[in-house]
Formats: C-alpha cells, structure tokens, sequence
C-alpha cells in the first residue's frame, strides 16, 4: 500500500510538471504588451523595455498606483533602461549601465529613480539602498486621457533627448544629456593619422559645433576634390566661407554648387545653393 501511494503521489506530481510545461508553451496575448526602444544617443544608444498596461476605466493615480508610492513605471517586471555611455539626468551624472526604471508618482512632482538592480519583477524587491540616481521632475496634467501607458524619446539632439511618460491624465518628462565633444576631437585627430581621412565629416563637425572654420575650410576643400562635380561640397564650403565672413567666396562657391546641381539634377541641392547664394548676396 505504501509502494501504491508512493506511485501515485509521484504520478500526481509528473502530470503537475507536463501541465506547467505545456502551460509555459501556451501563446496568450500579455494583457500588457511589451515594447523596446533603441535611440541613438550622443556616440551610443539608450535601450528602453517597459511593459504597456492600459487604464481599462480604472483610477491609476491615486488609485492602483498610491501617490508616494514606488512603482515599476510600468506592468510586469520593471521597466529597464540601458545607456552605453555615461550621461547626465536633469543634470546630474549617471555612469553607461543597464538600470530599473522606478518612479514616485506625485500631484505636483515626480522622483524619477535610476537602481542598479534592474532585472526584477515589478517593485516587490526594489531596495532603496541600491538607488543610483534619483532626481525630481515636474507633474504635468492631460488634457486627453492616454488609454495605454506610453513612453518615447523627443527632442533628440546630438548630445540631449526627453524621455516622456505619458498615461491616465499625468506626464512626465526629464532632460537626457550627454558630453561627446572631448571623444569626437579624439577621434578626429586620430582618423586624421589613417589613409583614409574623413575631410568631409571632420569639417561638418567643426563649422557646426564652433571649431576652427579655418581648419574646417581646409578640410572642406580636400573633401572637394575627391569628387569636384559634387553639389554637396560646394554647398557646405559656401557655408563655412559665409559664417568666416568671406560673402564673396560664398557667393563663388554656391553658384559653382548650383551649376553642378542643375546639371546632375539633383533638385536637394539646387535648392540649398540657391538658398546659399541669396544669403551670400545679402
């Protein structure tokens, strides 16, 4: 009888594990779909995972989610964000990581948390004690309800983003920001050293970021003559030679832009010497 029982008991537990398994393998829509997002950032990216659930008629805030209370700014396990590089938070610095997203819902203000511990199943575990950064954002009230929670990146710039969370009848937003300018010389000085150097783009970076436009000139009109029936290097020397205060040469160098344009038909270009050119004359 008790050889029985133990047969039993250890039948009992294997139709248990086939039922768990076959419950795994079972394909269900998430009641919270998932979304990642990957925006290029500065030199690198910022990944954004979060779990989307919808209000559904519900109180969110102040309701489901007490006000003052931490939550997983999301569904599910909390929402992870990943930076490759090293970047501030409402001006204060964050190391490049992978981080859980929390958040403090409030009336007037939010505190917006960055912890190190970031794969774990919504606010159950969170620590306090493993906070990296937290920083403190304004409420902001919509007008139009959002049904699902949504969170994206606006703004972007080459070294600043907004990311936004949107849902219910509250928002926030904090200020992303990033320094590259030290990596950037670095890596133009150093490219410069190669066979290949990169004139074009070296040129762009220093006549729209306030670097030597003399240089900049120079390596504009080496990038010309690798291709001197290309609109696009007359066009971005006119402009260096137009913001050095040379209208003259801009002038030269937009008519000569416009001429290979028209012949090339290359409607982008004809339209932004000519654009150079009345500017030149002024």
């Amino acid at each position: 009888m008790k050889l029985f029982n133990k047969i039993t008991a250890l039948f009992i537990m294997l139709l248990a594990v086939v039922d768990l398994a076959n419950a795994q393998d079972l394909k269900i829509p998430q009641a919270s779909s998932g979304q990642t997002i990957i925006q290029d950032f500065g030199l690198g990216k910022i990944t954004l995972s979060y779990s989307r659930p919808n209000v559904k008629g519900r109180k969110i805030f102040g309701g489901m989610e007490p006000m003052g209370a931490v939550w997983r700014t999301g569904a599910n396990a909390a929402t992870r964000i990943k930076f490759t590089d090293a970047v501030q938070i409402e001006g204060k610095d964050l190391p490049a990581g992978e981080y859980g997203l929390f958040s403090i819902p409030g009336k007037n203000e939010w505190t917006v948390i960055f912890n190190k511990t970031a794969n774990q199943w919504g606010a159950y575990e969170y620590k306090e004690s493993d906070d990296v950064l937290r920083v403190k954002v304004k409420t902001t009230t919509l007008k139009d309800k959002v049904e699902t929670l949504t969170m994206q990146f606006s703004a972007v710039s080459e070294t600043s983003a907004t990311l936004n969370m949107m849902w219910e009848n509250s928002a926030f937003a904090i200020n992303v920001t990033t320094s590259i300018d030290e990596k950037v010389m670095a890596n133009i000085a150093e490219a410069m050293k190669g066979e290949k150097k990169p004139y074009f783009a070296a040129a762009q970076y220093y006549f729209q970021n306030g670097k030597d436009l003399k240089q900049a000139l120079e390596w504009m009109t080496e990038a010309e003559k690798s291709d001197m029936k290309a609109p696009w290097f007359k066009y971005w020397k006119g402009r260096i030679q137009l913001k050095m205060g040379d209208k003259a040469g801009a002038e030269a160098s937009a008519k000569a832009g416009l001429a290979l344009a028209t012949e090339a038909k290359v409607d982008e270009y004809i339209r932004l010497n000519s654009q150079l050119l009345a500017e030149a004359k002024k």
